[in-house]
């Protein structure tokens, strides 16, 4: 009995800010609509009684939050989404975060709201999204502004850049994280060892910031603070996760700034050819967006182009350890590539040699499929809608699950497995890791990149297990418990890269 009561009094811990959350949005959304109900009901109406999709709206104010926050497994949709799917549908209404929402595992619909994004539906995020990742986050942002935030951000990332300058930088920063990891049998973190990969690359990339770098140390720890904040709940006061971030993110825009004014001034003073070829350049130079929104730019592109990257990463290392024959595909593969390396004569990847990386973008695929980082979507439906016999009013809020799909039985066979050639041809229509329509996002080739690069030099050089048990959870982020903890051997022979400071450091 104590060890329930335990239990129980943990999980209340766990939900409490998120019913105080739900319940501060549903007074704040719905005070004024309540007020006035009392005077509808006053007088008749013919008007027709919309046919809602089928669903519960579970308690009062917070609805069904806690079911659907219930931390499960990655490679699962978890109890809440089965339940209600068996029960209702792949379509079906319920009340999360104190809003009326419909939730759609529905592959059609799902790609018919990306579809018609500022259309029939608008993206609709938390305020809190907006209060940590500041107003002009590409997150957050609708209509025109987002399109002139994304246009700066698709030109920066063009395939152009890619091809020239992205590739060596991907393959230099995967180079220094390997070179680091120990020869012996040690335990360590492939999960950090992801992290760090990928903010070290987007940190040099968007402020031309080295890695190992004082300030660059201390701005990434500052990161790992405000990551936290931004998937809590907005509780403002001392001590919680939310105040903490919005203290981290005063400190990481104070770095951003003070690396805005030192570019403005060199800029003044010298040839702009001699300026550094990362994103502050490009937004000062290409575009004539305010200081506030470069900032937020910034901070938003750091932490899209960084989060999810790490973690689709972790989760291939992941499947990877239990899944031999798909290692050995992708080394035989990659000793190809090293082999047609030596002959060029050339050391370094070429764009042509990622184009070879075929095994390898199914892996990615079935990573991106097995894992899904983007969990689901957060819209708002700003025209009537009527789908497939149900009406969706305007107003509602519409959560399209990618993960659910993407887990679907009558879509992939066997969808808890991870299988790799599944994708040798064209991937399914219902394949939307990074979302789609006009929000698809802008650094999703770059992600791809990321991933290949790290993994060629991983096969080649490693041998790899895990050190103890772990998987990845939904909280609702996407996070390994312990770490992912690894031990590592290296790889003596054909293929293998020389894993010296000096060898990354001349990228």
């Amino acid at each position: 009995m104590g060890a329930m009561m335990a239990s129980v009094t943990s999980e209340l811990i766990f939900f409490l800010p998120f019913i105080l959350l739900a319940l501060l949005t549903f007074y704040t959304t719905n005070a004024a609509k309540c007020h006035g109900a009392h005077r509808w009901w006053l007088r008749p109406t013919k008007k027709k009684r919309p046919n809602l999709p089928p669903g519960s709206t579970g308690w009062p104010f917070v609805g069904e939050t806690f079911a659907y926050l219930r931390p499960h497994p990655a490679t699962s949709v978890g109890r809440f989404m089965e339940q209600h799917v068996a029960r209702y549908g792949k379509i079906y209404r319920s009340s999360l975060f104190g809003e009326r929402t419909v939730v759609s595992a529905d592959a059609g619909l799902n790609r018919y709201i990306l579809q018609n994004e500022g259309r029939l539906f608008e993206c609709s995020y938390p305020r809190s999204i907006g209060g940590i990742l500041g107003k002009w986050s590409m997150l957050v942002l609708v209509g025109d502004a987002h399109r002139e935030m994304r246009a700066i951000s698709l030109n920066f990332l063009s395939s152009v850049r890619l091809r020239a300058v992205l590739l060596p930088e991907v393959e230099r920063h995967t180079l220094l994280v390997l070179r680091s990891w120990p020869p012996s049998h040690g335990a360590f973190s492939a999960q950090h060892e992801a992290k760090k990969f990928t903010f070290n690359l987007m940190a040099k990339n968007i402020m031309s910031m080295d890695p190992g770098e004082e300030e660059t140390e201390r701005l990434r720890l500052e990161y790992i603070t405000f990551m936290k904040g931004v998937v809590s709940a907005p509780l403002n006061f001392p001590g919680t996760a939310y105040w903490k971030a919005l203290k981290s993110r005063a400190s990481i825009l104070g770095v951003i700034e003070r690396k805005m004014e030192d570019r403005l001034e060199k800029m003044s003073k010298e040839n702009s050819s001699l300026e550094e070829d990362d994103l502050l350049g490009w937004a000062l130079k290409q575009s004539n967006l305010s200081k506030e929104q470069i900032l937020d730019l910034l901070l938003s592109l750091l932490f899209a182009g960084h989060e999810t990257s790490s973690m689709a990463l972790a989760l291939a290392i992941f499947f990877l350890e239990g899944c031999p024959k798909a290692v050995q595909e992708l080394r035989e593969e990659h000793l190809e590539i090293a082999r047609r390396q030596r002959q060029r004569g050339e050391s370094k990847l070429s764009w042509e040699d990622y184009k070879e990386m075929v095994f390898t973008q199914c892996v990615i695929n079935e990573t991106l499929r097995l894992g899904n980082v983007v969990r689901f979507l957060h819209r708002k439906v700003i025209r009537d809608v009527h789908y497939n016999g149900y009406d969706i009013p305007k107003g509602w809020k519409i959560l399209p699950v990618l993960a659910a799909v993407h887990l679907d039985s009558s879509l992939y066979e066997d969808p808890n497995q991870f299988n790799p050639w599944r994708w040798k041809g064209n991937a399914p229509s219902s394949f939307m890791p990074y979302g789609g329509g006009p929000r698809l996002c802008a650094g999703s080739e770059l992600a791809k990149l990321e991933m290949a690069i790290f993994l060629h030099h991983l096969v080649l050089n490693f041998r790899w297990e895990l050190a103890e048990p772990d998987q990845a959870f939904v909280y609702p982020f996407v996070d390994f418990p312990k770490g992912l903890p690894i031990r590592v051997q290296r790889i003596a022979g054909e293929g293998q890269t020389v894993l010296t400071e000096s060898t990354a450091m001349s990228w």
